[in-house]
């Protein structure tokens, strides 16, 4: 597996898990959401990119799948945009509709016998099960770290003391 196939398939794997964090925590607009939110958004920008230079489907051509990766700049980016403008109905459709993409594209990349997934699972099913603990443990420790780095900025004051 080349580099950037392997970088891409990485941001993917654990954009999946910490976007439907984002999406399903009840808190939004903390600063972790907004930390989280900023590496989420790099993450599907790599995917969405990198996919350009990957055209193994084809044998070298574009395929259905890059009409999803330029949807993907246009939407994550616009979805940026809107938070920073403040328009927050914008901001959640782009983002939810960024996430349902990712998640089609994960569902078509495994679903697909001779994709790089299926094949790695069935041809090395322990390193696939390592594989998958390591993308869940640095995903728990992305938002475990989020949450450590943000949590000053809505601590709780201590009273001054009078002497």
């Amino acid at each position: 597996m080349s580099p950037l196939l392997l970088t891409h398939l990485v941001a993917a794997l654990i954009a999946l898990p910490l976007g439907a964090f984002q999406l399903f925590r009840p808190t939004k607009g903390d600063p972790q959401h907004v930390l989280l939110g900023r590496v989420w958004a790099g993450l599907m920008l790599w995917v969405a990119l990198s996919s350009y230079a990957i055209r193994e489907i084809r044998h070298g051509e574009f395929s259905l799948l890059h009409i999803l990766s330029t949807v993907t700049v246009v939407t994550v980016t616009l979805g940026v945009v809107n938070a920073r403008r403040g328009d927050i109905t914008a901001h959640k459709a782009n983002m939810r509709g960024s996430w349902l993409g990712l998640l089609g594209a994960f569902i078509g990349a495994v679903a697909v016998p001779d994709r790089a997934i299926p094949t790695f699972v069935m041809t090395r099913p322990v390193d696939a099960v390592v594989a998958v603990l390591v993308l869940a443990g640095i995903t728990f420790l992305l938002i475990r770290l989020g949450a450590l780095v943000t949590e000053h900025v809505h601590a709780p004051k201590s009273p001054s003391r009078i002497h």
